[in-house]
């Protein structure tokens, strides 16, 4: 257990602003007072004395006041958590004013201590040195964008180039790290919280609810998964079908699958699925070609769409849609939302109208269980009631702050939560239909609960392009952190999302980010927000060439995929895994471009553009080439990495 002596406690009052625009928060925060204690003393925590449970006293230097924590553990896990404060005069000293809103509880690190998690992060992968912010957000938000656009038209792109850490938010939050020492420090928090790493030999987590921390250890990083299973809950198997090839993507109509299709066939791509994230109908804007928030299939675009899927079923073809917690203010799904009184409402009472990229939409309520289950039947009556085997469940985390809620209670305490809850509507959706060995769905947002709930993640809207930050090397960082806080399966768009007239995907992309993919549990493409700017799947046959040769090493791929989900489910190993994770190396543990796909296959993707080689590091065992056949110990080794073969090892 930690000592006491090493437990530094600080308490303050302060009050939060917040702004959002667009799904993008900029906090700013008044602290009225605050307040460093000192440590004073311990005692049992209950009779008789158990020297596994104390309470820790801290008193105000000031005034006479006691703050105390009870510091106690278990076989698992060692735990701080707030008792509360009292007058050692006066019992009834501390009125609203000098209760505290904010925590600050610090703990010993080492200089040489790294730490990964606290969400899903794209720009960094390694945390010392760093603040953690714990707030769900969109990640691609406007303001970075047009900086980023601004400054590639003045001095072209720039690849590496990255913004400083705290210019940076994220889809998946959750109060989770891990450190290189083998342990992980989870909050039982809702609200804003951070983990402050920046000071070499101190750890410092900032709360501004009453705290409740977890600390858990292990000998190895696979048993520290195990505890962090038992604590968060874990994944479910996905449908075996998921990995028997690809799950193209197509927008406008029946008749664009159809041909998008005979073209895969004819190719000879195992296809498995088309996404068709437009099935509910879709809006032209000037961010590009979206979704229409209607929850039913568009009868235009996608004309007897019930007939239509039964029809692709007979090819072994599946059809996956959209969905997310918003509503389209233009059809018929509004205007019974809004007068059964199901919507997230504003101040004046009104319907909280959220801007998404250039429209209006309205959310929907979640802290009302009629509106709750109205939902969820909608799933179960017009996606999955007609065929659909799978949906991107988008969105999750743009409740506001000033928002009222049907339960009453303040939005800013359940923001985070927000997509968890967004995750445990769905999945109950599918296992209330008994559907669940035969349909997915895949989120971008989480918090805690979301590991439990969400079946499978993908990391969000990259960019169509190389940066490290948004593009596509951003994906294994954003992978790895998630296995770090316990969530072990995901995946990315491939050939990225983000798009405009200075962003588009070349054909050079698309083949490198499908040669990643093929190492991932799902095989899943993306149009991109403009189409018409993207090199797409198709569109040459040495595209369709590239795609058939990585699709058919994917599904040769399913035996020991699935075996890697099997180790998921039932030993809470994540299928990507940092090498670290089996390898205690010192380099090992600043890797941020590789990965370990289950125990014995070590993934080096291609992510610099023009690169026909690429510099891999191999951890100290023996590792078979498996283009080649040539062995190698651990080390540094120039490898070469034309288009179609990027470096991948098997343990000898």
């Amino acid at each position: 257990m930690l000592k006491a002596e090493d437990i530094s406690f600080a308490v303050g009052y302060g009050k939060n602003h917040f702004t959002m625009s667009h799904g993008s928060f900029c906090y700013d925060e008044e602290m009225i007072w605050r307040k460093e204690l000192r440590f004073s003393g311990e005692k049992a925590a209950g009779e008789p004395s158990n020297s596994d449970s104390r309470i820790l006293v801290y008193e105000d230097p000031e005034i006479p006041v006691e703050y105390l924590l009870n510091h106690s553990a278990d076989e698992d896990y060692e735990y701080l958590t707030y008792l509360g404060a009292r007058g050692k005069k006066d019992a009834e000293i501390l009125v609203k004013p000098l209760l505290p809103n904010r925590f600050w509880i610090s703990i010993p690190s080492k200089a040489e201590e790294h730490f990964y998690g606290g969400g899903e992060n794209y720009s960094e992968w390694d945390l010392k040195g760093l603040v953690q912010r714990v707030f769900v957000a969109e990640h691609q938000n406007s303001k970075r964008i047009t900086e980023k656009l601004t400054r590639q038209a003045k001095e072209g792109p720039d690849p590496k180039h990255k913004l400083p850490y705290s210019e940076y938010e994220s889809y998946y939050v959750q109060p989770t790290v891990v450190s290189s020492k083998k342990y992980f420090i989870h909050c039982d928090t809702k609200c804003f919280m951070s983990f402050d790493f920046t000071k070499p030999e101190e750890t410092t987590l900032y709360l501004q609810e009453e705290p409740k921390i977890i600390i858990g250890k292990a000998d190895s990083f696979p048993a520290l998964s195990k505890k962090l299973r038992k604590l968060l809950g874990g994944q479910r198997h996905l449908p075996s079908w998921v990995y028997d090839g690809v799950i193209a993507a197509s927008q406008r109509g029946s008749e664009e699958v159809d041909r998008k299709l005979q073209k895969l066939l004819s190719a000879g791509v195992p296809t498995v699925g088309f996404w068709c994230q437009d099935w509910c109908g879709c809006r032209n804007n000037t961010f590009g070609y979206q979704v229409m928030w209607n929850w039913e299939y568009d009868h235009d675009l996608y004309p007897d769409l019930p007939e239509k899927i039964k029809e692709w079923r007979t090819k072994g073809v599946r059809f996956l849609g959209y969905i997310n917690p918003f509503i389209a203010l233009e059809r018929n799904l509004y205007p019974e939302a809004h007068e059964k009184g199901y919507l997230v409402k504003n101040a004046a009472g009104e319907d909280y109208l959220v801007e998404i990229t250039v429209f209006p939409a309205a959310m929907i309520d979640f802290t009302n269980p009629e509106a709750y289950d109205w939902y969820k039947n909608i799933i179960k009556k017009n996606m999955i009631g007609i065929g659909l085997s799978g949906w991107m469940a988008d969105f999750g985390e743009y409740l506001p702050t000033d928002a009222v809620l049907s339960n009453g209670e303040p939005a800013e305490e359940w923001h985070n939560r927000w997509p968890a809850i967004w995750a445990k509507l769905n999945r109950e959706a599918i296992e209330e239909c008994g559907m669940e060995d035969e349909i997915f769905f895949f989120m971008r947002a989480g918090f805690t609960g979301s590991v439990a709930d969400s079946l499978m993640m993908w990391t969000g809207d990259q960019h169509v392009d190389w940066s490290c930050d948004d593009g596509i090397g951003s994906v294994i960082p954003a992978t790895l952190s998630l296995a770090m806080c316990g969530f072990g399966m995901a995946h990315s768009d491939v050939g990225g999302y983000t798009t405009n007239d200075l962003m588009k995907r070349s054909e050079e992309l698309m083949m490198r980010w499908e040669e990643m993919n093929v190492f991932s549990p799902v095989m899943r493409f993306h149009e991109g927000n403009q189409p018409w700017n993207n090199v797409q799947f198709d569109a040459s046959e040495e595209l369709l060439k590239h795609l058939k040769s990585c699709a058919d090493l994917h599904v040769k791929l399913k035996p020991y995929l699935q075996k890697c989900q099997e180790e998921l489910v039932t030993e809470a190993f994540p299928v990507q895994r940092p090498l670290f994770y089996h390898y205690d190396e010192p380099e090992a543990y600043s890797v941020t471009d590789e990965y370990l796909l289950g125990r014995d296959m070590l993934v080096a993707p291609v992510t610099e553009e023009g690169a026909v080689s690429r510099e891999v590091y191999l951890p100290e065992d023996s590792w078979k080439d498996t283009w080649t056949g040539k062995e190698y110990r651990g080390g540094h080794y120039l490898i070469d990495a034309p288009i179609g073969r990027i470096p991948v090892f098997v343990r000898a």
